[in-house]
């Protein structure tokens, strides 16, 4: 498994961006899948982005597609998420996920994500 740390919530205006980074310790980050999942009180649990272990594949949910951005820093060993034209349905608290193995972006969506981080909390006042 790998050890997740979520950073970067906060409170914003509706129309404004955050970015959020979820940072991976060990070596395995290269080797893994990774996700973005968020949940709101009261809703169910939502798929967000995710991005293949060697960066070349993404996934978006529709209700986030062409607002936010999924990215990943080998260097760092870090994953970023760049949210941008923030809606008050965006207000959730974001977990970061992985999964060791290399899968195609029609798989990220699917996999059994197996690490999980504590949480951010994002929320957006309209």
């Amino acid at each position: 498994q790998v050890q997740l740390v979520e950073s970067g919530g906060g409170l914003v205006q509706a129309g404004g961006s955050l970015r959020l980074s979820c940072t991976a310790s060990g070596r395995t980050f290269s080797n893994a899948a990774m996700a973005w999942v968020r949940q709101a009180p009261g809703k169910e649990r939502e798929f967000v982005a995710a991005i293949s272990a060697g960066g070349g594949s993404t996934y978006y949910a529709d209700s986030v597609k062409g607002r936010f951005t999924i990215s990943r820093d080998y260097a760092k060993n870090t994953m970023y998420l760049q949210m941008n034209s923030l809606k008050p349905e965006d207000t959730a608290g974001y977990y970061c996920a992985a999964k060791i193995g290399r899968y195609s972006g029609y798989q990220l969506p699917h996999l059994d994500y197996d690490s999980w981080g504590q949480g951010t909390q994002v929320t957006v006042s309209s």
